[in-house]
């Protein structure tokens, strides 16, 4: 059987019944955290609301007023998870998210039409596809593709798209001939039913249990925006569908004004604007580099010529890195002096050195680590690392005072 969705991938809305609601778990990922989400699987009698599967995501939507956040398939049935209890047997309006879905619809069609006219024009035979959040991508089974391949096979899929070729659904029972002759990568093998075919008219059939458009017109354009090494000996050819190259052409403007504003040139001088820019950073950087050192040896001899300079020496710079405290505390005789330094924001992450004689390095650099809520290590003298924070800067000072001025007067 298939699902109203398979059946009429453009009906938005749908009224059908609760057939079962069970309470269920769903793992997803916010933010970059995984969470479990407690609510409930529901069947219904039919739906609007595809569940994942062949290469396509899930759709979205609501029952009744309820967010459909998940829809997976088993066996001959969908499954949807939502967060609130449905009754069964109660009637309900299934609503699909209509964009998310066209969207769907367009890239996996698109996918359909490159892969057949790639294996057409090259030979080259398409081995997995991805649809992705903002750009899909056809895993080639072959180890290059020209540029020129490129243009040719884009240019080609457009023409198909102007010519407004119809895509035909058509369900084949199993022991149908017809199901021999179309291109195919397997079975489920929960499969139950038809077979479903994807027939764009004079270009490809082939097994497919996604939504489609009607009509290759309705992908709008195509647009292949290269490929990438993949696989062992395969091609990853990257490509958008309809409404996604309008989106690219919006953000690719948006980006395009605003180089303009801060590089002060035209679109068309913008790659010589930016390798100049780069180029001038550098020479600062390095500039940057040979005066931070100067400047170092200048702050270590300026404390070595202190007659009343003591044994603690300490330092914080916004500007720095490893090598600038590495200078300080090599021109500063730390055998006899401990020398606590620091670069980065006042209050923010940073860098650290504790340099001094080795005992009392040693036996306070563990602390100053704590302090600093950083990560570290050291030996011969010398403890450095990255400070999350250096907000109780001062009272890694006062310490490292305090306990060297004990350990010191301990030795005499």
């Amino acid at each position: 059987m298939a699902f109203q969705c398979q059946r009429d991938c453009y009906m938005k809305e749908f009224v059908t019944s609760v057939v079962s609601c069970c309470p269920a778990e769903l793992k997803q990922e916010v933010g970059g955290k995984k969470e479990t989400l407690k609510g409930f699987n529901v069947k219904l009698q039919d739906t609007i609301l595809f569940p994942e599967g062949g290469g396509q995501p899930d759709d979205h939507g609501l029952i009744g007023d309820v967010p459909v956040l998940r829809v997976t398939r088993q066996g001959p049935e969908a499954v949807h998870f939502v967060c609130s209890p449905l009754e069964v047997g109660q009637e309900v309006q299934v609503k699909v998210d209509w964009e998310r879905r066209f969207d769907h619809m367009q890239q996996h069609s698109g996918q359909h039409l490159v892969t057949a006219l790639a294996d057409t024009m090259f030979g080259f035979k398409t081995t997995s596809w991805e649809l992705g959040r903002q750009r899909s991508t056809i895993e080639l089974d072959t180890p290059c593709v020209k540029p020129a391949q490129v243009q040719a096979l884009e240019e080609a899929v457009n023409e198909k798209i102007r010519a407004h070729v119809p895509v035909i659904v058509q369900l084949l029972s199993i022991d149908d001939p017809a199901v021999e002759k179309v291109r195919s990568r397997g079975l489920p093998e929960d499969h139950a039913g038809p077979i479903r075919i994807i027939d764009i008219e004079g270009v490809d059939a082939n097994m497919c249990c996604g939504t489609h458009v009607s009509n290759l017109s309705h992908l709008q354009v195509i647009k292949l925006l290269g490929t990438e090494k993949g696989k062992k000996n395969k091609t990853n050819l990257i490509f958008l569908a309809g409404n996604r190259v309008l989106k690219y052409a919006e953000k690719s403007y948006s980006t395009e004004r605003s180089l303009v504003s801060l590089l002060k040139t035209g679109p068309d001088e913008h790659v010589e604007a930016v390798d100049k820019l780069q180029k001038s950073v550098k020479l600062l950087q390095k500039t940057n580099l040979s005066l931070l050192r100067d400047l170092a040896v200048l702050i270590a001899q300026n404390f070595k010529n202190n007659p009343q300079r003591g044994n603690f020496f300490s330092l914080h710079k916004k500007e720095g890195d490893n090598e600038f405290m590495n200078i300080i505390a090599n021109e500063i005789n730390t055998e006899e002096t401990l020398v606590f330094l620091t670069v980065g924001e006042e209050k923010g992450p940073g860098l650290f050195l504790l340099a001094g004689p080795s005992g009392p390095v040693t036996d306070m650099g563990p602390r100053v680590l704590e302090m600093l809520q950083g990560k570290g290590a050291g030996k011969n003298g010398r403890f450095q690392g990255k400070a999350n924070s250096l907000a109780r800067r001062g009272e890694v000072e006062a310490f490292l005072q305090q306990h060297y001025k004990h350990h010191t007067s301990e030795e005499e």
